[in-house]
Order: structure tokens, then C-alpha cells, then sequence
């Protein structure tokens, strides 16, 4: 007994991207892989070996050998112990890609994700634009640039005075 599972069955492309769309971000674990909109896509490459593409939220992203590691696990549990996982830069990974449902849990974990702009809207840059996860008030100031991850800063909420880490925006979005 080789102490690794048996493979029974091969899973499909769309099984497999369920399946590493759920695994937790290293840095972020409240949030899925999928949520975070790191994955790019699961298909065959040209020579017919399933890949993964990632898109890594930033260059230099430490989490980027363990999210590797990872996904090389489900391919392998899923069948494709041949399967690559690929880092592409385009598109560029912004943090308009993560889903309504990442951000949702990202404020649940009091995290303030960044602020979406209405799609026809003007970009608020102003300060209090990130509202405080923990009372919802909008009176928010800068108080580190160096938070918890190399993609988060801190800020202060003048009104519960409770600071809170907040993802940094990358792309359109503040």
C-alpha cells in the first residue's frame, strides 16, 4: 500500500475548477481561490494534459508555491496526477475580480475589501471611502501601509476606533 488513494475516475475540466475554486487562500483563508478570481481556467492544454491557470494577485506573491502545491494535489486526487498548473499575468489579476460573495466574506472576517465603483460612476479616492467592517461607518483613515499580508494595509475607524486590515486595491477599483 502506497499510503496515496486510489484513482478511480478522471474528473472533468468543470469539476475540477469547482474543486480549486474552493480551496482557501493561503494569505486569505476566509476567501476561496475562485471568490479571489485567481483562477483563470481548467482545460486541456494543446497537448491534452488538463492545466490550471492561475493569475497571481501581484508579482513576487509569496502564497503563489503553496496555492501551486495545492491545486497539483486536486489535480492529482482528481485523476490527473500529469496535470500542470500554470501562472499567467494576462489578464492582470484586479481586484475587481473577486465575486460579490468574496467580498461578502472578506467584511464578514473584518476585512474591508476594496470599494467597488457604480459601473458608470465616478472612482471615489476620497479618504472614508472603505467603510469599517465591524460598524459600517465610512470616517476611515490610512494607519499602515504594512498589514497582516504584503496585500493588505491597515486602517482606523474614527468612529468605533477599532483598526481593520483592508485588501489594497489593484486595477479600476480604490
Amino acid at each position: 500500500m502506497s499510503g496515496h488513494a486510489p484513482v478511480t475516475a478522471r474528473l472533468c475540466a468543470e469539476e475540477v475548477r469547482e474543486r480549486v475554486a474552493a480551496l482557501p487562500d493561503p494569505e486569505l483563508p476566509v476567501i476561496g481561490l475562485g471568490d479571489l478570481g485567481v483562477v483563470h481556467s481548467v482545460a486541456p492544454g494543446a497537448d491534452g494534459v488538463l492545466e490550471v491557470e492561475i493569475i497571481p494577485t501581484y508579482l513576487g506573491c509569496p502564497a503563489l508555491p503553496e496555492i501551486t502545491a495545492v491545486v497539483r494535489e486536486v489535480l492529482t486526487a482528481c485523476g490527473h496526477p500529469d496535470g500542470r498548473v500554470r501562472h499567467v499575468l494576462t489578464p492582470a489579476w484586479t481586484t475587481d475580480r473577486i465575486t460579490p460573495e468574496g467580498r461578502r466574506a472578506l467584511a464578514a472576517h473584518g476585512i474591508a475589501p476594496p470599494v467597488s465603483p457604480a459601473p458608470d460612476g465616478p472612482v471615489p479616492v476620497a479618504l472614508g471611502a472603505v467603510p469599517c467592517p465591524h460598524c459600517g461607518s465610512t470616517a476611515t483613515r490610512p494607519h499602515s501601509d504594512f498589514g497582516p499580508s504584503r496585500c493588505q494595509s491597515v486602517l482606523w475607524c474614527t468612529a468605533c476606533r477599532e483598526p481593520f486590515p483592508h485588501l489594497t486595491a489593484l486595477g479600476g477599483t480604490p
